[in-house]
């Protein structure tokens, strides 16, 4: 990923900063609780397709 398009991107929602999961190849929106996957470089920024995630994996981030 490059750092600088993280840097600009924002949850499509809520518009909160995004965490970089590099293992996972996802964004992480905290507030939301959605993943975001990353797609060959490009993240799919799309609600829809958002993974939900549990309260136990927001905490370890």
């Amino acid at each position: 990923m490059d750092a600088k398009l993280l840097e600009i991107l924002v949850c499509p929602l809520c518009k909160s900063p995004l965490v970089y999961q590099k293992s996972a190849q996802e964004l992480i929106c905290k507030a939301d609780r959605l993943a975001f996957k990353i797609a060959d470089d490009i993240p799919v920024m799309l609600a829809d397709e958002a993974r939900k995630l549990s309260a136990e994996e927001v905490e370890k981030l």
